[in-house]
């Protein structure tokens, strides 16, 4: 497929700038692959589609604050670093971002606010990437909670266009976050509750983890129009072997597995077996599922309302087929569904 075929227009005020008061209580349109039907309803509803045996897979990643903004060396020049991920921990050495990355050169310094933490630019890697060394006189555990104190919530400003607040350290967050290694939230996660989770657990629902790390890669703009020729920025993934055993025994008796967001279903269709079955693995992921695609494991996805051109819209369209999610997103813009990450919810069955 080509990269014009997933571009339309959303007006601006269906881009969610904040979440919703509950976070069950968003919308959620419902997709019935088979039919085509297209059913709307609130997001608690999701709960009258499964029953005993169904799994759940959702993404255990936590998002940690990446943001942060220091002061250059000498000039004092505020810049912003936005932090991808740790190299070597041992060195402190790590992958990020700067802006205004034409003042940022190799061997600057720059400080942050009144802690001690420096960091040390050391190598350019793109336009705006750079590897800095943090300066840090203390232990792990103290290194981190100065960034935890000092970062500010990665919610991505390119497309909410609004100043980070204090809610946002919790609301974007799951509450399925366990393990710090994300730079932007597992979004479908965001629309479940502990009330939620209690009533599926009584109606004999399984819930198991897989965990991806999500990377800034996976918002980064195509830039080809053949979609095959697009490269994805490997992302780091654990599946346990407790979720392959759950997963398995719900495929074999032929139960629903439902990925809760795109981020756990290019997870496990990076792990399937010879006969189609999920196996445990951790590594690195750079798969990109767009139309068409044969998926082995998951056979319902719940996602957000994407963005025209994103890879997250082309993996949902693979699963739900292109020419249903396409007509579905029209009639979502029409009855004023929102859009990106606090945005509302699509079931696809």
């Amino acid at each position: 497929m080509k990269l014009s075929d997933f571009k339309f227009e959303i007006p601006k005020k269906l881009i969610a700038l904040h979440p919703p008061e509950n976070r069950d209580e968003s919308r959620l349109m419902v997709i019935h692959k088979d039919t085509g039907k297209i059913e709307h309803k609130i997001f608690k509803d999701v709960i009258d589609y499964f029953d005993t045996g169904d799994v759940f897979v959702t993404n255990n990643t936590k998002v940690f604050p990446a943001r942060l903004y220091g002061n250059k060396e000498k000039t004092g020049a505020k810049i912003e670093v936005f932090l991808l991920r740790e190299l070597n921990q041992d060195l402190r050495l790590w992958d990020v971002l700067v802006d205004p990355a034409r003042k940022i050169r190799v061997g600057n310094k720059l400080y942050f606010g009144d802690s001690d933490l420096v960091a040390e630019v050391i190598d350019n890697t793109t336009s705006r990437g750079r590897t800095i060394r943090f300066l840090f006189d203390g232990t792990d555990e103290e290194f981190y909670k100065t960034i935890d104190t000092l970062g500010e919530t990665p919610i991505l400003k390119d497309f909410i266009e609004r100043d980070v607040v204090d809610a946002d350290r919790e609301r974007y967050q799951t509450i399925f976050a366990k393990h710090v290694g994300a730079v932007a939230a597992p979004t479908a996660g965001l629309h479940f509750t502990h009330h939620l989770m209690k009533r599926l657990e009584i109606k004999g629902v399984e819930v198991t983890p897989i965990t991806l790390h999500i990377g800034l890669g996976t918002f980064r703009k195509v830039d080809v129009e053949d979609l095959t020729k697009h490269k994805m920025d490997s992302e780091n993934y654990d599946i346990p072997q407790e979720t392959v055993e759950l997963v398995n025994r719900a495929l074999d008796q032929k139960k629903r597995v439902v990925s809760v967001g795109t981020t756990p279903l290019k997870t496990i269709e990076s792990s399937v077996t010879a006969n189609g079955r999920l196996k445990s693995s951790s590594g690195w992921t750079d798969k990109f599922i767009i139309p068409p695609y044969e998926f082995k494991i998951a056979n319902a996805l719940i996602t957000n309302f994407h963005l025209p051109e994103s890879t997250l819209l082309m993996t949902a369209s693979a699963f739900g087929g292109y020419d249903l999610i396409m007509k579905a997103y029209q009639e979502g813009i029409k009855e004023n569904y929102k859009f990106f990450s606090y945005g509302d919810a699509m079931l696809i069955l």
